[in-house]
């Protein structure tokens, strides 16, 4: 059969029942993307005679003879299309995985769209940006009609809407003169909103992302998920896998290393339990791994896997943490100790954190309030758009090599050495354009199975998870329970704070320590009090795992003691801004929740709390014009995060930048792109260093053969450690060209380096105005607004698109996602079908402002924001719901049979 792909004929016979996307992405046309094979996502999206179509669901046979279009050929002379121009000149992707497939439906829209233009993009999901620049490129890209080459109408031009308050007119124009580069040597880049370097490619759908380059004879990977909670492997029967024509090896306990480690990644690996191998004789929860199939496609593996014959004995499994805690659960990881990093394995305790000052059980009993409950919030998945996976070949030196997803390759690189007993200098770890991560690629989910693969077969081989393995086998955020008890005098001051945390890491603890410090510490010391108790523990369950999230456990506990704070404002009848005003840290504060000293390295580099609140506070009492249904009870709600802007411990950057002959310049630096923005900073950073323009300047990056050592890209570190890096190593070689140094053939070396152990403070402010349909649960948020201290604003749309994302990320946590898991432990709802992640329609546009701060630890005064935005919007949302119905949510997500729950009790009440 033959279609026409972008212009050119293809020819091929599709296989049996083979959808169009894999037909398409066998005969090179990689625009085109998989997020869920499920036609959930639109990731996959292409025009079929005009018509978009979620390329996953069409069968390939019936393209036969027709026009298929994809994102690299909906333009013309390899020229943008109005649609592409709009998404880069207004910001409208961050990892820009979803990118292609939004640019292939948007393009095939009309002016007859655009009043229902949320319905119209349904069935495209962005977990990056929060729609906003996405509705508005739509929109001009439709209204201007021009086709790239008529005459324009204007109303493409930026509008008041799109700008980034405080921002000019100037700044923001989506002129490409005006965001490329700067428009002559030594004009000011820092500040400015530069475009990234990738963004043209990133619209075509030409930038490569992990598995959009391919090795000839590459074999594929399926892997046998356990079906019991609980079990030790009695016996693996691979003879009949085996015995099937094109299958190269099935993957066991026996074949993998004795070496425990963590799949979670940081600067230490002692920061983590060593609990976990490649594949093991025990399996702690349902779906983890049991077997790997290495074969020559994806048919024959799964065909593979049908036929392996696995004897279990089952083991009694807990799956609720309070219970594996008591001392009479079944062990889970039994003969662990504190030497792999686990407290006490009997009691299934992996850490604890008890401590304080003060005296707490008088401050309450002399307080005039007490505000006590208990909050939960419930499982969340990261949601990016690309899957986990790895390519892994031997390269022609014998280097184990690895094309992989990840936040962290030399961290990655280090681990598989230490597991794979190989010299660190024998493995290369490298990443194309990462599709997405909030946390979940700072882990080990396929790059070590893969490995093993490679070693074993001598052949590539590639493993991508499907968007089911992403449910059920790698990671999702920590649920909490923290019970909250806080106390106040009658003129609203705290006199003591009494804080318990109970965390359920799941089957195995990645993350489960730094996640349980990371999210009591800045809660707790966002607030003065003379008083302060806390006691945490996190705990095994048999359950999937939790692990790296956005916010790194802060909007759990953040959760917590907001509601309470406001629980406390209600009762003494304060507002809740002065409520905050009156006890929040303020600029000097010693830190500490145990004891009355700063943390190690933790200073305030700058101070904007105050301004954020005034921000917020002034905004909400604006309002915006938007109306309230009739009949729908209307609420108002705010609440405040803190957090240092650089992980404890340290967090190690080296950078360099190399002056070439012909007056371009090389930037190397290891962080990781996905969507952080970092590759942009880091151009404007070097740039204005050197005092040339972007067009100057070029980077390379995430590869640990091409660039020094980079802990990796967590923690919202791309500016606040690789950025100072890439800062220092600008000006240490434009020292040697004012001291007049040639430049030989080689190029001339500026190098810089941090070791992220001072550490500053961050803090943002959310507010919202919500209305409630009290019979219903329906929830509509009117307003939302973010404040946000991020320092000098180094790229202000970029930054502007970290916070809505975040907030976006924040209403789906707070009001829909939930990961639903079943008497076994397991998820019961592993698609985005039945996990609802937010929609266009589902995000309202967000008012961000920034407080005009310099912090003394950033380059150029810059502070992190990539997951701080995150983490005070469940508790706003819960603070305007409770003000609406007049009940207070203590859990999360406050869907809506939930919400109706509080309204009619409520009611009940107040009857």
């Amino acid at each position: 059969m033959t279609m026409n792909v972008d212009g050119a004929p293809i020819e091929g016979e599709p296989k049996p029942g083979q959808c169009l996307r894999t037909f398409l992405r066998s005969r090179g046309a990689t625009a085109v993307k998989k997020g869920c094979d499920a036609g959930d996502c639109g990731a996959c999206a292409v025009l079929v005679d005009g018509e978009p179509v979620h390329s996953c669901l069409y069968p390939a046979v019936r393209a036969e003879g027709r026009t298929i279009t994809t994102a690299a050929g909906i333009a013309q002379d390899d020229a943008l299309a109005p649609v592409q121009e709009e998404f880069v000149d207004r910001f409208a992707f961050q990892c820009g995985f979803c990118t292609p497939g939004m640019v292939v439906t948007a393009a095939s829209l009309t002016e007859d769209d655009l009043p229902d233009l949320d319905r119209r993009l349904k069935g495209s999901l962005c977990r990056c940006t929060g729609y906003r620049p996405i509705r508005e490129a739509v929109e001009h890209a439709v209204r201007r009609g021009c086709g790239g080459g008529g005459e324009c109408d204007g109303v493409c031009g930026t509008t008041a809407s799109s700008l980034v308050p405080g921002e000019d007119r100037a700044t923001a124009s989506s002129s490409p003169a005006a965001t490329a580069s700067s428009p002559n040597p030594g004009a000011p880049v820092v500040g400015t909103s530069a475009r990234p370097p990738a963004a043209t490619r990133v619209v075509q759908g030409r930038e490569p992302y992990t598995f959009d380059t391919w090795i000839p004879g590459t074999l594929h990977m399926r892997v046998l998920g356990s079906p019991h909670a609980h079990a030790r492997i009695v016996s693996i029967d691979a003879s009949a896998a085996l015995a099937i024509d094109g299958v190269h090896a099935v993957l066991t306990h026996e074949d993998a290393p004795a070496t425990l480690f963590s799949t979670a990644r940081h600067e230490s690996r002692m920061d983590d339990p060593r609990d976990t191998r490649i594949l093991d004789d025990v399996v702690r929860f349902q779906g983890q791994r049991v077997a790997a199939v290495v074969a020559d496609s994806l048919a024959i593996a799964d065909a593979a896997i049908e036929a392996l014959k696995v004897e279990y004995e089952v083991l009694d499994a807990v799956f609720d943490p309070e219970e594996a805690r008591s001392g009479a659960a079944p062990v889970i990881h039994p003969g662990r100790t504190p030497e792999d990093g686990v407290l006490d394995a009997s009691r299934n305790l992996v850490a604890s954190w008890k401590g304080g000052y003060g005296e707490v059980d008088s401050g309450l009993a002399s307080a005039a309030a007490v505000a006590t409950g208990t909050w939960s919030n419930s499982r969340v998945t990261h949601a990016q758009l690309e899957t986990h996976g790895s390519v892994g070949w031997i390269d022609d030196l014998g280097r184990l090599t690895l094309r992989t997803s990840s936040q962290v390759p030399f961290l990655v690189r280090d681990e598989l050495a230490v597991i794979l007993d190989r010299a660190p200098e024998s493995v290369r770890v490298f990443t194309a354009r990462v599709g997405g991560g909030f946390g979940g690629k700072q882990e080990i989910f396929t790059e070590d199975i893969v490995s093993l693969a490679v070693l074993k077969t001598g052949r590539p081989v590639a493993y991508e998870m499907t968007r089911t393995e992403e449910f059920i086998r790698t990671a999702t955020r920590h649920p909490f329970r923290v019970t909250a008890t806080l106390g106040a005098d009658a003129d609203g001051i705290l006199t003591a704070m009494d804080i318990q945390v109970l965390s359920n890491t799941g089957a195995y603890g990645n993350h489960a320590i730094g996640v349980m410090f990371h999210g009591c510490a800045e809660s707790l010391e966002a607030y003065r009090s003379p008083a302060k108790r806390l006691d945490a523990e996190v705990v095994y369950t048999n359950t999937t795992p939790a692990g790296a999230f956005r916010g790194y456990g802060l909007g759990q506990v953040i959760f917590a003691v907001e509601s309470a704070i406001d629980e406390l404002a209600l009762k003494l009848g304060i507002d809740p801004f002065e409520m905050r005003r009156l006890n929040a840290v303020k600029d000097g504060d010693p830190l500490g929740v145990t004891e009355r000293q700063h943390q190690d390295g933790l200073i305030f580099g700058s101070y904007g709390l105050d301004q954020c609140l005034d921000l917020a506070e002034a905004a909400l009492a604006r309002g915006n014009g938007v109306s309230a249904p009739d009949g729908w009870s209307v609420g108002e709600g705010m609440a405040l995060s803190m957090i240092a802007t650089i992980p404890p411990r340290g967090h190690h950057a080296t950078a360099s930048v190399t002056a070439r002959p012909d007056g371009t310049f090389l930037v190397a630096a290891g962080t990781a792109e996905f969507g952080n923005g970092t590759h942009t900073v880091h151009t404007q950073i070097a740039a204005e260093a050197l005092g040339v323009p972007l067009s100057l300047i070029e980077l390379r990056a995430s590869d640990t053969d091409a660039t020094a050592y980079d802990t990796g890209a967590f923690g919202s570190t791309g500016i606040t450690v690789a950025g100072k890096a890439v800062h220092a190593a600008a000006l240490a070689l434009k020292a040697r060209l004012d001291a007049g140094e040639e430049i030989p053939a080689e190029g001339l070396v500026g190098e810089g380096s941090t070791d992220g152990m001072i550490r500053s403070l961050a803090f943002n402010v959310q507010a919202f105005r919500v209305a409630v349909d009290l019979d219903t649960g329906a929830v509509k948020i009117l307003q939302s607004i973010q404040s946000a201290d991020a320092g000098v604003v180094l790229n202000p749309a970029q930054c502007r698109g970290q916070i809505e994302g975040g907030v976006a990320q924040g209403i789906g946590s707070a009001l829909y996602e939930e990961v639903l898991i079943g008497d076994e432990g397991s998820p019961t709802n592993p698609a985005f079908r039945t996990y609802r992640v937010p929609q266009s329609a589902d995000v309202p546009d967000t008012e961000v402002y920034f407080a005009e701060t310099s912090d003394e630890l950033g380059p150029f005064g810059a502070k992190s924001m990539s997951e701080s935005p995150y983490n005070p919007v469940a508790p706003a949302l819960a603070n305007a719901i409770m003000r609406a119905v007049g009940s207070r949510p203590y859990e999360i997500p406050m869907s809506r049979d939930r919400v109706w729950r509080l309204a009619s009790a409520a009611e009940r009440v107040s009857g």
